[in-house]
C-alpha cells in the first residue's frame, strides 16, 4: 500500500485512475472497476465520470 495516490499507467485501462486506486488501498482492481462503472451507472451519471477525468488530470503520472 502506498501512502499517496500515483496513476498507474501501465496496468490501467483508460487513464491508471482505478489501478492507482487498487495500487493505493490494497484491493483488486477489477473489483475497484466493477465498483466505479455501477456507482457511474446507477447513481452518480455524468457526475461520476468527471470525477474520474478530473482524478486522472490531476493525480500524478
Amino acid at each position: 500500500m502506498n501512502d499517496s495516490f500515483t496513476l498507474d499507467r501501465r496496468n490501467g485501462k483508460i487513464m491508471g485512475v482505478c489501478a492507482g486506486l487498487s495500487n493505493r488501498t490494497g484491493l483488486d482492481v477489477t473489483l475497484i472497476r466493477i465498483a466505479v462503472v455501477l456507482l457511474t451507472l446507477c447513481a452518480l451519471g455524468p457526475v461520476g465520470v468527471a470525477a474520474y477525468l478530473l482524478a486522472g488530470w490531476l493525480a500524478k503520472g
